[in-house]
C-alpha cells in the first residue's frame, strides 16, 4: 500500500500540489475570522450542584465578576484642583459605551431622612462641586462620616480611594470589550499624566483583558520564535536551504489549515488554542526531518531520487504514521472531557497533527524529487562524528552496562517519586501572570489597601417570605459580618444590614454613632421609610430601590452578602471557607433554620480547578491504555507494551520529580504536559521497538547485535527528533504567563530525559528480557517494510520504476 501511495504522490504532483493550495487559500479566508475568546471557559460541569447554584444567584441578584477597579492612594487628590480632574474623569468614565455605572468619591451618595414625607432619599454629597478648598474639605467631612463607604470607596487606614465601574456584560463577554478597556484606561493615563498620582487597576474584566491581549501577542511571538529556531536546528543538521525553507513552508501551511479549522468548528483563540500553531509547527518538523534524513541516507544507496523517496514512504510511512497516532493520543485523551476549553485544545491539535503528517508525506516527496539530488556535503551529516560518539556510548552502557543503568535508573526513580511528594496543588486567580508583572503589581495595592477585589458572595436564606426583615435574623447576619471583618484577606460586607445600618445612622440625621441596626423601637420607624422611599419618583427613589433589590430577593426570604477577597490562592482559600468561616456559620446558625450558601465566581474559579486536575489525572491514564493499544496493534505482544509503556513511566515519574525539587505547583496549566509528554515520548519506543523487530529478523534473532544496528541507525533521527522538539517546546519558556513557561520547561526537560529512557533504560531492557533466536518467528506484519534491506530488491522491482513518466533530477 505505501508503495502504491508514494508512486501515486510522485506521478500526480500537480494535482495533489493545486488541491493543497486550493485548500489552504480557503482554509486562509476562514483565518481571517478567527476571534479571541473573552467569555473564557468555565470549566465546572453544567450540572454541578454549584454551578447550577450560581447561575440562581445571578439571575436573582447579577453579576458579580464585572466590576472594573481603579484605585489611587495620594492625598493630593483632595486638593481642589486634582478633585476637579478626578470628578471630571468619573463623569467621563460614566458615558463611556459598556460602563452600566460608576461609584466613586465624587458621586458618592448618602441617606437624607425627609420628614415631610417621612421617607429616605439617596442624594449626592456633591450636588454642587464645590468653589474652594474649604468647601471641598468640609464636604469630604461629610463623606468620611459615612460608614457606610469605610473600606469599600475609602480605605479607612491609608486614605487610598478608588473608582468602581460596572461593566455591561454584553461587552465583558465580546471582543468590543478590548475597546471598551481602551477607552477606559486611556481616559485614566490622561488623569495621571495631569495630576501625577499614579493609578492602580483591578477586577476580573482588567485581568481578562489583559490576559486575552497577551495571549493574541504570545501567540505571534512564538510562531515567530518557533520559525527561527526550526530553522536555524534544519541548517543546522541539513546545511542547505532547501532543507530549510520547504519543511518550513510546509508546516506553516499547516498552521493556517490549524487556524481556519478552529473557525470552521466555531472555535475561538484562547490561553490554550493560542498554543496549537507553535505545537504544530513543532510536532509538523520531525516529520519532515525524519522523512529528509530517510530519504538522504536512501539516496546514498540508491542514487536515484524518486527510488530513494519512494522506498522512505514504504518503509517508514506505517509507523511515521503511528508515531502521529501516539503524539495525537497525548492531546485527543483531552476530548474525553466535558470540559471545553481542554475539548477544543485536543480537538484542533489531534485534527491538525494528522493534517501534518498527511501533508508533509505528500509535499516533501513532491519537493525533493522536483528538486537537485543532495550533494556529498549535504550528505555529511549521516556520518556526524559527536552523534557516532554519543550513540556508540549508548551502545557501551546497553551491552556492557546494564547493571549501572538499572541502579542509576533505580536511584532516579526514588529521588523522583520523593520529589513527586512534594508537588503541591494550588492556583491563584491570577496564576499565569508574572510576579513582576503591572497585574499583580496592582493586585497586591488593592490588597494592601482594602484587603483584595475578588469576588466572594455569601447568601442567607430564612426559609420564610419576608424572613429576612425579622430583627433576630438580621442580628445574626450580623454576627456573622462582624466576624468576616476580623479576616484580614476579606474586604468589609456590604448587605441589608449594613444598608439598614446606614438608614438608622441617617434616620439620626448622620450621626456615626448610630450606624448600627435598628433596635425594637427604631425598627418599625425605619422599615416604614424605607418602604415609602420605594415609591418615590425620580432618580433619588430609583437608587433606593436599586440598593434595596441588591441585597434581597423579591420575596425578603434571602440576603446576599457581598465581599471581595485577596487573590490567596486555592489552597488557603479551602482553609478559609472551610476551617474558619463554615464552623463559624454553623455556630451562628445551628437551631435557627436559616441556611448560608457561598458561592460565586472565585469560589467556581477554585473548584473548576480541582475538577480540572482531577480530570486532567484520568486522562493521563486514559493515554497510557490508548498507547498501550496502539502498540498492541502494532507489535502484537504484551511485552511490547511493556517495553513501551515502562521507560515512559519512567520519564514521566522524573518530570514529576522536578516539579516538585523546582517548587512548580500542580495545576491545570502543569497537569496536562504529563498526557502531552507521553504521547510525543512514546513516539521514540515506537520508533525503536520496530526498527529492533526487523533487526532480529535480520540479525538471525541475535539480540545484542540488533540492538547495536538498532540504536546507529534508529539513534540517529531520534535524536535529531528530541533536539527539534527540545528547541521548539523550549520557545514556550519566553512566555509571561507561567503555566506556558512550566509548559515549555517540563516538556524540554521531559524530552530530554525520554533520550536516556528510551536509548538506554529501553534496549537494556530488550536485552534482558527479549529472547533470542530460540524463540518463536517475530510477527512482522504490521511493519513488514520497515527495515532497509527487508526484501529491498524484490519490492523495488515490484515498483516498475519505468511506468513512471517523471523524470528524476540527477544532476544539480
Amino acid at each position: 500500500m505505501w508503495s502504491k501511495l508514494a508512486l501515486f504522490i510522485i506521478k500526480n504532483r500537480r494535482i495533489l500540489v493545486l488541491l493543497l493550495a486550493a485548500i489552504t487559500v480557503f482554509m486562509g479566508w476562514q483565518a481571517r475570522k478567527v476571534e479571541m475568546t473573552y467569555d473564557f471557559a468555565q470549566v465546572v460541569r453544567p450540572d454541578d450542584p454549584d454551578m447550577v447554584y450560581f447561575q440562581r444567584f445571578k439571575q436573582r441578584f447579577g453579576e458579580d465578576g464585572n466590576v472594573l477597579v481603579l484605585g489611587m492612594q495620594d492625598s493630593s487628590v483632595y486638593q481642589l484642583g486634582n478633585f476637579n480632574e478626578l470628578r471630571l474623569l468619573t463623569d467621563t468614565l460614566s458615558k463611556v459605551e459598556g460602563v452600566n455605572g460608576i461609584l466613586g468619591v465624587t458621586r458618592l451618595p448618602r441617606l437624607v431622612k425627609d420628614t415631610t414625607t417621612q421617607t429616605f432619599r439617596a442624594v449626592p454629597i456633591f450636588r454642587r462641586f464645590p468653589q474652594t478648598q474649604l468647601e471641598l474639605d468640609s464636604l469630604m467631612r461629610v463623606v468620611n462620616s459615612q460608614e457606610f463607604y469605610k473600606g469599600q470607596l475609602i480605605s479607612p487606614t491609608t486614605g487610598a480611594t478608588l473608582l468602581a465601574l460596572t461593566m455591561d456584560p454584553k461587552y465583558l463577554n465580546s471582543s468590543r470589550r478590548e475597546a471598551v478597556m481602551k477607552e477606559i484606561l486611556g481616559h485614566a493615563e490622561r488623569f495621571q499624566q495631569k495630576t501625577s498620582i499614579k493609578m492602580h487597576y483591578a477586577g476580573l474584566p482588567y485581568v481578562r483583558a489583559t490576559m486575552t491581549t497577551k495571549v493574541a501577542s504570545e501567540m505571534k511571538l512564538f510562531v515567530g520564535l518557533t520559525i527561527v529556531m526550526m530553522a536555524l536546528t534544519l541548517l543546522m543538521f541539513f546545511r542547505t536551504w532547501s532543507a530549510v525553507v520547504f519543511p518550513l513552508l510546509i508546516v506553516l501551511m499547516v498552521v493556517v489549515w490549524c487556524v481556519g479549522s478552529m473557525v470552521l468548528l466555531g472555535y475561538k483563540i484562547n490561553l490554550l488554542t493560542g498554543l496549537i500553531p507553535s505545537i504544530i509547527i513543532v510536532i509538523g518538523i520531525p516529520n519532515c526531518t525524519y522523512l529528509l534524513s530517510r530519504y538522504h541516507y536512501d539516496y546514498r544507496k540508491s542514487g536515484n531520487q524518486v527510488l530513494a523517496m519512494t522506498r522512505v514512504v514504504r518503509k517508514i510511512g506505517l509507523v511515521t504514521l503511528m508515531n502521529n497516532t501516539t503524539t495525537a493520543i497525548g492531546f485527543v485523551v483531552f476530548c474525553f472531557t466535558n470540559i471545553a476549553i481542554l475539548f477544543q485544545f485536543g480537538a484542533v491539535a489531534t485534527i491538525n497533527i494528522f493534517v501534518a503528517f498527511a501533508v508533509s508525506f505528500i509535499l516533501m516527496p513532491i519537493v525533493f524529487t522536483i528538486l537537485a539530488p543532495p550533494t556529498p556535503k549535504q550528505l555529511e551529516h549521516l556520518e556526524a562524528k559527536p552523534l557516532t560518539k554519543l550513540l556508540e556510548f549508548f551502545d557501551y552502557l546497553v551491552l556492557e552496562r546494564r547493571r549501572t543503568v538499572y541502579l542509576a535508573a533505580l536511584v532516579f526513580s526514588v529521588l523522583a517519586a520523593v520529589g513527586v511528594t512534594k508537588v503541591k496543588s494550588v492556583s491563584y486567580m491570577v496564576d499565569d501572570l508574572p510576579k513582576d508583572s503591572s497585574v499583580n503589581s496592582d493586585l497586591k495595592f488593592f490588597e494592601q489597601h482594602f484587603n483584595g477585589v475578588m469576588p466572594l458572595e455569601l447568601v442567607v436564606n430564612t426559609g420564610k417570605k419576608r424572613g429576612i426583615l425579622k430583627l433576630k435574623n438580621l442580628e445574626k447576619i450580623d454576627r456573622l459580618e462582624k466576624f468576616l471583618r476580623t479576616q484580614p484577606v476579606l474586604t468589609t460586607p456590604v448587605s441589608i444590614v449594613t444598608f439598614l445600618k446606614a438608614a438608622t445612622q441617617s434616620f439620626y440625621n448622620g450621626d456615626p454613632s448610630y450606624y448600627r441596626l435598628p433596635d425594637n423601637d427604631e425598627k418599625n420607624f425605619v422599615l416604614s421609610y424605607l418602604a415609602r422611599s420605594q415609591s418615590v419618583k425620580g432618580a433619588e427613589g430609583q437608587l433606593t430601590n436599586k440598593l434595596l433589590r441588591s441585597f434581597t430577593d423579591s420575596t425578603g426570604q434571602e440576603a446576599r452578602i457581598s465581599l471581595k477577597i485577596a487573590d490567596i490562592g486555592s489552597q488557603n482559600l479551602d482553609t478559609l471557607i472551610n476551617n474558619r468561616i463554615k464552623p463559624e456559620i454553623n455556630r451562628i446558625f445551628k437551631g435557627t433554620g436559616m441556611e448560608v450558601k457561598l458561592t460565586g465566581t472565585t469560589i467556581l474559579f477554585t473548584k473548576g480547578n480541582e475538577y480540572l486536575i482531577g480530570t486532567l489525572k484520568e486522562s493521563l491514564v486514559i493515554a497510557f491504555v490508548l498507547v498501550g493499544l496502539v502498540v498492541l496493534i502494532l507489535f502484537r505482544s504484551i511485552r511490547a507494551v511493556f517495553f513501551t509503556l515502562l521507560p515512559n513511566f519512567f520519564t514521566l515519574l522524573l518530570t514529576g520529580g522536578i516539579m516538585g525539587y523546582f517548587g512548580i505547583p500542580l495545576k491545570p496549566s502543569t497537569a496536562l504536559i504529563f498526557s502531552i509528554a507521553l504521547g510525543i515520548d512514546g513516539d521514540n519506543s515506537i520508533h525503536l521497538l520496530a526498527k529492533f523487530r526487523q533487526e532480529m529478523a535480520v540479525n538471525g534473532r541475535r539480540v545484542k547485535a540488533a540492538i547495536s544496528t538498532t540504536l546507529s541507525e534508529a539513534g540517529t533521527s531520534m535524536i535529531y527528533t528530541s533536539i527539534v522538539l527540545f528547541l521548539g517546546f523550549s520557545v514556550f519558556a519566553f512566555s509571561e504567563f507561567g503555566g506556558t513557561k512550566a509548559l515549555g520547561l517540563l516538556m524540554s526537560a521531559s524530552l530530554l530525559i525520554t533520550n536516556f529512557s528510551n536509548l538506554i533504560l529501553l534496549p537494556c531492557l530488550l536485552v534482558t528480557f527479549e529472547h533470542g533466536a530460540d524463540e518463536d518467528t517475530i510477527n512482522q506484519s504490521g511493519i513488514k517494510h520497515y527495515d532497509d534491506n527487508y526484501h529491498e530488491e524484490d519490492d523495488d522491482l515490484e515498483l516498475n520504476l519505468g511506468r513512471m513518466q517523471v523524470q528524476p533530477k540527477l544532476d544539480s
